[in-house]
């Protein structure tokens, strides 16, 4: 990620968030979708099953009895997908407007004003470092902090995701420390993910935790 230049507060900066939203990874119209095995492992913890991701998107696995597993790796494999599907800058931000704020060292903020009134983002150079949006009557905030660079946009690999009360701010749940892994299928095939390993901070009467997510044996369908 290279420094921004110093950006004037108050100034427009749809152009240059449009950028950074197009940089982003996402799947090639005609995606036919992949599977292969599905690793879930938590302490001494250890259960498989196998997976696919149609072309419609929509993640199926089979082999795992564990409800909380099986919906944790659904979960996984559905925000996967919902992050890779390609959309127009216009389609998803053209109610939007985008105004600097201040400059720090995650990067330029971006206060969006229109439909996204209230969310914010901060970028360097032609990447998204963070993310505060209101979602579903919660508010989440990512920090970036590396990135892979795929030759067609990239990922981000390591971060943290945050739950907040929108009103009061107060934390829901504790903070999540992700740390991904991608590979390309076979064949020049798309990107997808190998890892992801989750650690969570304790947060009131919940633990601390860690969850390690593994996607093996990877095809294109």
């Amino acid at each position: 990620m290279t420094a921004s230049a110093p950006v004037k507060p108050g100034s427009d900066l749809r152009e240059v968030f449009r950028r950074a939203y197009e940089n982003r990874y996402t799947w090639e119209p005609g995606f036919s979708g992949y599977k292969g095995r599905c690793i879930w492992q938590q302490d001494d913890q250890r259960v498989e099953g196998h997976f696919e991701i149609g072309a419609d998107l929509k993640a199926k696995v089979e082999g795992i009895e564990d409800e909380q597993v099986l919906k944790a790796i659904n979960s996984q494999l559905w925000e996967v997908a919902i992050h890779r599907v390609r959309r127009s800058f216009e389609q998803t931000h053209g109610e939007n407007t985008f105004t600097a704020g201040d400059t720090d060292a995650v990067g330029t903020e971006v206060l969006v004003g229109g439909k996204g009134e209230g969310d914010r983002y901060r970028i360097k150079g032609d990447v998204v470092t963070m993310v505060h949006r209101h979602i579903h009557g919660t508010v989440v905030t990512i920090f970036t902090t590396a990135v892979t660079d795929t030759g067609s946009g990239y990922l981000s690999h390591t971060y943290t995701s945050q739950y907040a009360d929108p009103t009061s701010g107060e934390a829901r749940g504790g903070r999540s420390s992700f740390k991904d892994t991608f590979v390309a299928l076979p064949g020049g095939g798309p990107w997808v993910l190998q890892e992801r390993v989750i650690d969570t901070e304790a947060q009131s009467d919940t633990p601390a935790g860690s969850q390690t997510f593994r996607f093996e044996d990877l095809e294109a369908l």
